[in-house]
């Protein structure tokens, strides 16, 4: 079970830290997607900063974890609001925000498990 939750874990954080940089860059993939859900593309760097601090939350989860799972948490909670959001402009197309929202329930689930 711990192998597990080491993997899933530096699988949701390396996948955050993509998805950050991304943000940060102004990635125009990504950009495309936002486009889509309505939200401002002058967004997407203040969208990339809690991905980014969950990361360091993630990994200091090794160490401390209850801030592990708070990072977990705080990631869940971002992905179900982002699938709300373009859930609410009918947005159904398949985008990252589905397998990041597992990545990051799974991460959750492990380590309250461990």
């Amino acid at each position: 079970m711990f192998i597990a939750f080491v993997v899933v874990t530096a699988v949701t954080a390396a996948a955050n830290v993509f998805s950050a940089v991304c943000d940060f860059v102004r990635y125009e993939r990504v950009a495309v997607g936002m486009d889509a859900a309505g939200v401002p593309r002058s967004w997407m760097p203040a969208l990339g900063v809690p991905k980014a601090a969950a990361v360091l939350g993630l990994l200091a989860g090794f160490w401390i974890p209850a801030l592990g799972v708070a990072a977990a948490g705080g990631l869940v909670l971002f992905f179900v609001l982002a699938v709300a959001v373009h859930l609410r402009v009918r947005d159904y197309s398949f985008g990252f925000q589905y397998p990041f929202l597992v990545l990051s329930a799974a991460t959750l689930a492990l380590g309250l498990a461990v």
